[in-house]
């Protein structure tokens, strides 16, 4: 076997955990291929979308095809952060530590922004250094370990929005949307039919990778080159968010090498060993959404990070 099989394997093995979802969830391919580029880098992703666009199907499918195991916390305004991290608690004579949820491979923090900050911030730890802190003693997560967190659009009373120190820990904002008529109609078919949604079992999820694949992938991604002209195109394109004048929030130098390793992860899931302009453009949307602010003037004209950034995109030369 060559030097190259193991990865080659472990690229087929991820792409068809892309089939596998799709047994569960219709369309969405953005989306996934998002989720298991954040995965090869080890990175958190926010979902963001209206209510039964089967954001929670689709984590669970992901945690079914990977053979990786999940934990769901709906969070809600009374919840505290001994809920998500857990607590030494008495018991039988003596004091031991209950785990959380947080102690998992997948963490679905559903509708993150309905929780307290003080609840909130007890995922910082987690997320940065996977680990958690308590009594003094630090116990580390399951490897792999992602916070994979969703937010509703549309319904802000009672929410309380992540701070920007927080929402900068994630690497990408996906856009969960909803599906085109015929996808739609697909859904409806295959409940019609008789699906269950709440029962992964019976939906015919293969496990088609795992940690050590995706083990195998995180290494290979990490070889992948990228050219010094397409590093100062990334610099090139942060900068720009600093200096226009629709933001007052630019792109910080993590949001500049958060760009780096999803552009990496991306090339890699496209079959290539480096990185190319277009790889940049393509993840620079969700990588960046969440990184920048809009000048509440410009926000009232009708503007959306989206459609500056885009235009930003469009206007930094590429290099040839």
């Amino acid at each position: 076997m060559s030097a190259e099989a193991p990865v080659v394997q472990a690229r087929e093995s991820i792409a068809a955990v892309r089939d596998e979802i799709a047994k569960a969830v219709v369309g969405q391919e953005g989306v996934v291929t998002g989720l298991l580029a954040a995965l090869l880098v080890r990175g958190h992703v926010l979902l963001e979308g209206v209510p039964g666009t089967a954001k929670t199907l689709l984590v669970k499918a992901l945690a079914a095809s990977l053979r990786l195991q999940d934990k769901r916390v709906q969070f809600t305004p009374d919840l505290m952060p001994s809920d998500v991290i857990g607590q030494v608690i008495y018991t039988g004579g003596d004091f031991r530590f209950r785990e959380g949820p947080v102690f998992t491979n997948l963490l679905l923090a559903d509708e993150i922004n309905r929780t307290p900050p003080k609840t909130q911030a007890a995922l910082l730890e987690a997320m940065e250094e996977r680990q958690v802190s308590i009594e003094g003693v630090r116990r580390a997560l399951p490897e792999p370990f992602a916070v994979i967190a969703t937010q509703n659009p549309v319904e802000y009373e009672g929410t309380y929005p992540l701070p920007e120190a927080q929402v900068d820990r994630f690497l990408f904002k996906l856009v969960v949307g909803y599906p085109t008529p015929e996808q739609e109609q697909a859904v409806l078919a295959r409940h019609d039919a008789g699906m269950d949604p709440h029962d992964i079992a019976s939906l015919g999820l293969r496990a088609v990778a795992g940690p050590e694949e995706l083990a195998a992938g995180r290494a290979a991604v990490a070889a992948v080159r990228v050219d010094p002209r397409v590093q100062a195109y990334i610099v090139a394109v942060a900068g720009a968010t600093r200096e226009s004048p629709s933001f007052t929030l630019g792109v910080s130098p993590r949001g500049s090498t958060m760009v780096l390793r999803a552009a990496k992860a991306w090339a890699w899931l496209a079959g290539r060993e480096f990185v190319t302009p277009d790889d940049v453009k393509t993840v620079a949307l969700p990588t960046l959404r969440h990184r920048v602010q809009l000048r509440p003037e410009v926000e009232l004209e009708g503007a959306t990070p989206d459609g500056v950034l885009s235009g930003l995109l469009a206007a930094v030369p590429v290099p040839r």
